[in-house]
């Protein structure tokens, strides 16, 4: 057995498409030799020309000396069959999501490498148990799942099924880091930890739109501007495309016997079936030119009629310091000691709908202008009424909001409007993940950041909301939706009554 540092390291891969091709200049990248082979003719040749290319790219962009270039490319080799593995200390296997063909893979392997070479799956679906279960020694047996475009993705998941040897995950974690990537360690399960964890912000945000609350723009809009995520799930979910997202939710959700905080929505089947996939056929959620632009005319932005307001009577009275009191202070407009039946009535229900909020304080529902201030509103403020509200005040308040320079999302009662219900369910899946130990927690929050691109991980976004608050929004949700998606996670419940960090072990 080589020492992972030892510069004679080999790495064997087989499946010489694009992720073998990411793998394989990883390998390279890390100082170690690659030898990659696909059972398509031809198929390896060209993979190893890809990887090619794109160290060369690397020279012209300044990136890569010549001299390093060329060692890389010199470390690279192809192989005629399996038998060429022989010498490998670790084989990486990056090839469809099939199970038996995996099987088959290894059974092969399992008859050429040495004994204490490891096995390892890219897959990101399949069950680390199931593959190594025909294995001779499945002991050796694990993940090690990349992400696409894996030159520049820095995660990878290193998968532990029940029968790995820890050392195997050991030395697959530093081989990871010789590769320049960050490891996380995973137990088996489905979906992993990124797909498991990202499932919140896909389903959620398909949930907000099958009950009419926001258009997929308005729910990217505020996502991407009031929580700082970099895109928002709709237009995520185009870029993946459905014929992956769909069906990785669908081996999420039944892999945890239909929990339903995994159910994603009949749109989300729907869109898969139509063929409506996203940028790959132009047509997803939203419509896409052959450049793959975004074409659908945004609705995010509520464009109000008639004067702003210039007086409001608040639903809670507030303190100075109070959130809605400096929110008023900000868009300008006076706060009424008493109610004069006729302004606005502003309010901040956190967690509440705005009609529950408005029957619980005794608020007259036909003015009430409900504002989401549990995210930031420097750029785009999300404002909500309750049905049969009368338009007026939504459009005064919405005017005095876009005369301080800033923009509005006008959206359907909901409970936790958009932002703070999305969070509250990311957080709610991530102390869920948790709660089960697939992964440390300090590792949920690593992984769903370099994953996924999360502004921040889903225990760091219950610290931020506030465990109390986190707690407070999903059983409302849950009361008022009727809807066991929302059930609380013990591990977010123990911490918030506790009043500990999320982090706290069990």
């Amino acid at each position: 057995m080589r020492d992972v540092m030892d510069p004679d390291y080999t790495v064997g891969i087989v499946g010489a498409g694009v992720m073998g091709q990411g793998i394989a200049q990883v390998t390279l990248a890390g100082g170690m030799r690659a030898i990659v082979f696909d059972a398509k003719d031809g198929a390896a040749e060209a993979g190893s020309g890809e990887v090619h290319k794109r160290i060369d790219r690397l020279v012209e962009k300044g990136q890569l000396t010549a001299e390093a270039a060329a060692s890389q490319k010199g470390r690279l080799s192809v192989a005629a069959s399996l038998a060429d593995f022989a010498d490998c200390d670790t084989v990486v296997e990056a090839v469809v999501e099939k199970l038996e063909v995996k099987r088959q893979i290894f059974g092969d392997l399992e008859a050429i490498v040495a004994d204490d070479a490891i096995l390892a799956t890219n897959t990101s679906s399949l069950p680390i148990a199931s593959i190594a279960r025909t294995c001779r020694l499945p002991g050796r047996v694990a993940g090690m799942h990349f992400f696409n475009p894996v030159p520049l993705m820095r995660l990878v998941e290193i998968i532990e099924g029940p029968a790995t040897d820890p050392d195997v995950a050991a030395r697959l974690s530093a081989l990871g880091e010789r590769m320049g990537r960050t490891p996380v360690a995973v137990k088996d399960s489905p979906g992993f930890l990124v797909n498991l964890g990202g499932r919140a912000y896909y389903t959620e945000a398909l949930r907000l739109l099958d009950e009419g609350v926001a258009s997929p723009s308005q729910i990217d809009a505020i996502l991407t501007d009031c929580c700082g995520f970099r895109m928002g799930p709709f237009a995520l979910m185009d870029l993946t495309g459905m014929d992956v997202n769909y069906p990785v939710s669908m081996i999420v959700y039944e892999g945890f016997l239909n929990d339903r905080r995994l159910a994603t929505t009949p749109r989300h089947k729907l869109l898969y079936e139509a063929g409506r996939l996203g940028r790959k056929t132009r047509a997803g959620h939203f419509d896409y030119d052959e450049a793959g632009k975004n074409v659908t005319p945004s609705d995010a932005d509520h464009a109000p009629t008639g004067a702003p307001a210039t007086k409001v009577f608040c639903a809670e009275a507030p303190d100075e310091p109070d959130a809605l009191f400096a929110f008023c202070q900000e868009i300008g407009v006076e706060i009424l000691e008493d109610d004069d039946g006729q302004s606005p009535i502003l309010g901040y229900p956190l967690g509440d709908d705005a009609t529950t909020y408005a029957l619980e304080l005794g608020v007259d529902p036909k003015r009430l202008v409900a504002v989401d201030l549990s995210a930031d509103t420097a750029k785009r403020v999300t404002l909500m009424t309750a049905p049969g509200a009368d338009a007026g005040h939504l459009e005064a308040v919405a005017a005095a909001v876009v005369a301080s320079g800033r923009v509005v999302t006008a959206i359907k009662d909901s409970p936790g409007f958009v932002a703070l219900r999305m969070r509250a369910a990311i957080a709610n899946l991530g102390c869920a993940i948790a709660e089960a130990g697939l992964a440390a927690p300090s590792d949920i929050d690593l992984a769903l950041k370099l994953g996924l691109n999360y502004p921040m991980g889903p225990l760091e976004m219950a610290e931020e909301l506030g465990l109390e608050t986190t707690l407070m929004v999903m059983e409302l949700l849950q009361e008022i939706t009727g809807d066991d998606r929302y059930r609380p996670s013990l591990w977010l419940r123990r911490r918030a009554l506790l009043g500990l960090p999320i982090h706290t072990p069990s």
